[in-house]
């Protein structure tokens, strides 16, 4: 007969090409993939061109992206700014450009303590405040937290993610694990559990230090994961809160403010068909002006949009404004 006959050894190299072909393909999309992908620790996210024994998806319900990504509205950001727009119902990435590049947080960092203290806390339980909070620098953000003060981790979730109040960051991180230090373990162990592999905290705060840093793609897997918690999204929602708590003495503290979010304070408007649910804000020398929109379309499906190092914090929010019009 002739023609070309194939030997089980030749059918399995096709069907080994085949499978190899068929994955890649896959690796540039969002949620199921026939291959793994291999996160690093350092430098930025490589994928695996080799079959294991156990294919796996690597992300069954998160979008993945490797490459940047153009938005169709012709937009452009900052050419030193990391940015993504992703759609957290579909899986689908919008829009990217650098978001596995490894830079300072800021006070984007809370939504990780967040997550912990929401996680592995009670929101009920009385925080007692140590010295450790009075700890920080005059012209940083607090609300005046002193040794012997008392108040509920309900109250201090608030204070972080409304006003971002590093000194509220440090109350929960003792009160939760016992020392910063060992909060910041549980942190680095969180981001590796949600593949968040390019990021390594060493305070929960997001105040500038050396082994601090994340990336955008990282913080979107952080907030999206912190969406799953009511609470989280009720928080970041408001634009102001007020409470009161109690000194060492038993004598009543009062704590009032405002979001940082200039979106929900009516300052920036997102595009029509957009609403803005909540977010996060972050400034430091080091980081820029940094900031996390999540956001819904009028069906009711949400997105995260992440800005990293803005110049300043007007480009941010107007840059953001234009991420969103990906937004269909």
């Amino acid at each position: 007969m002739s023609g070309v006959r194939f030997t089980s050894k030749k059918r399995r190299l096709s069907a080994y090409i085949l499978i190899i072909i068929y994955g890649m393909i896959n690796l540039t999309g969002c949620g199921k993939s026939n291959l793994m992908m291999e996160y690093k620790t350092v430098n930025t996210i490589t994928t695996s061109n080799s079959v294991s024994n156990k294919i796996e998806p690597f992300a069954t319900n998160l979008c993945v992206v490797n490459t940047n990504i153009d938005g169709e509205t012709g937009f452009t950001v900052e050419e030193q700014s990391p940015a993504g727009l992703f759609d957290v119902a579909h899986k689908q990435v919008l829009y990217a450009k650098d978001v596995h590049e490894q830079v300072h947080p800021a006070s984007l960092t809370k939504i990780m303590t967040a997550l912990i203290a929401l996680k592995y806390g009670n929101t009920e339980d009385v925080i007692n405040c140590t010295a450790a909070v009075e700890d920080l620098e005059y012209d940083v953000s607090k609300v005046g937290l002193q040794a012997g003060d008392q108040l509920t981790m309900n109250q201090a979730l608030h204070a972080l993610l409304i006003d971002s109040a590093n000194d509220a960051a440090i109350a929960i991180a003792i009160h939760v694990a016992g020392s910063e230090e060992e909060f910041c373990n549980m942190m680095n162990k969180e981001a590796q559990s949600l593949g968040a592999t390019n990021t390594h905290f060493s305070n929960p705060h997001g105040l500038t230090a050396d082994d601090h840093y994340t990336t955008a793609y990282d913080l979107y897997l952080m907030t999206n994961a912190a969406m799953q918690y009511e609470l989280f999204n009720e928080i970041v929602h408001m634009d102001s809160y007020e409470t009161v708590y109690n000194n060492s003495l038993g004598a009543e503290k009062k704590m009032a403010f405002k979001t940082t979010n200039l979106f929900l304070r009516g300052e920036y408007q997102a595009p029509e068909k957009v609403t803005v649910i909540g977010g996060k804000t972050g400034t430091t020398n080091a980081a820029g002006n940094c900031l996390i929109l999540i956001v819904k379309d009028t069906a009711g499906n949400p997105y995260i949009g992440v800005i990293m190092k803005a110049t300043e914090r007007t480009i941010v929010n107007e840059e953001m404004a234009k991420v969103l019009r990906e937004i269909k």
